[in-house]
């Protein structure tokens, strides 16, 4: 299976196919509203502002998983978020990240990309993974690497 090949949810709870990404550059990332990298969503959006007429798109997954710091349901989430940080890119249902319940896609990019010390593990809330056009996990980055840090290869992603 390729990341196309996997279903998603939307905020209102429809499935969503990646393949409707399929040609685009992805990043992907798990993310939480009371956290101290929450601050990330605004590198996030001037990211998105960037490229998205380059065929970019980030795919926003709130997750709760970690110190219960993605709370509410999901529309007070992309309440929160669209107010607080002007978010216009695509944000999905609240998922898990690890454990017996955690999404197959992410059970999918773990594999593809190890986090620090050979783990899969997600660690924390804004893990990333940049997915390049032909659906190749490229990269993975860590919750303290902000947008800024990873900008160039986003760039060199839509670029090619």
């Amino acid at each position: 299976m390729g990341i196309y090949d996997y279903t998603v949810k939307a905020r209102d709870g429809s499935d969503v196919s990646l393949k409707d990404y399929e040609g685009k550059v992805l990043l992907i990332v798990n993310t939480a509203t009371g956290c101290g990298f929450t601050p990330q969503y605004e590198g996030l959006q001037a990211m998105y502002d960037k490229y998205k007429d380059k065929g970019f798109e980030i795919l926003d997954f709130p997750c709760n998983q970690f110190m219960n710091q993605a709370p509410g349901n999901d529309e007070k989430i992309h309440t929160f978020c669209k107010g607080r940080f002007g978010i216009t890119f695509p944000q999905f249902s609240k998922i898990k990240v690890n454990g017996k319940d955690e999404s197959p896609l992410y059970t999918y990019l773990k594999s593809q990309k190890k986090g620090g010390k050979l783990s899969s593990r997600i660690k924390w809330n804004f893990t990333k993974f940049l997915i390049g056009r032909d659906g190749t996990v490229l990269d993975r980055f860590g919750p303290a690497d902000a947008p800024e840090k990873f900008d160039a290869a986003v760039k060199n992603a839509v670029e090619k």
